[in-house]
């Protein structure tokens, strides 16, 4: 893991390094949503608050599309789009004794949030 002298916004280092190790041990789609679902989601979400990280931003996405094809990413997002951000939500289970209320996400602001760092890091990762 880091060491005491490694800075938090360069952590992505190490991560692009486990990559290889994740891809052997458990396959190409664990090792995608380990490295882009979460770890660049997270680093993204920091770049917003921290200028160390937007510093550091540019070196991880060249890393990641060293680390994979373009196809590969391609696949990863669209798969990303349709699974999670333009997933219809799923069907609540009805009890007769309940009234009936129309769908609304429960926190609609973060979920326009994260739908707009997907776009964002769907066009930094493969512009």
């Amino acid at each position: 893991m880091t060491g005491p002298s490694t800075e938090f916004h360069k952590i992505w280092i190490e991560q692009c390094a486990a990559t290889e190790g994740i891809r052997e041990r458990f396959g190409m789609k664990n090792v995608l949503d380990y490295l882009i679902g979460e770890k660049l989601f997270t680093f993204v979400t920091a770049s917003e608050q921290d200028s160390d990280f937007v510093a550091e931003l540019p070196a991880f996405v060249t890393a990641i599309r060293r680390l994979f094809a373009p196809g590969e990413i391609r696949e990863y997002l669209d798969h990303l789009q349709q699974t999670k951000f333009l997933a219809p939500p799923e069907p609540e289970i009805d009890d007769a004794d309940e009234e009936e209320e129309e769908p609304w996400p429960a926190n609609p602001v973060r979920a326009a949030e994260e739908l707009l760092r997907f776009s964002r890091i769907r066009q930094l990762i493969q512009s």
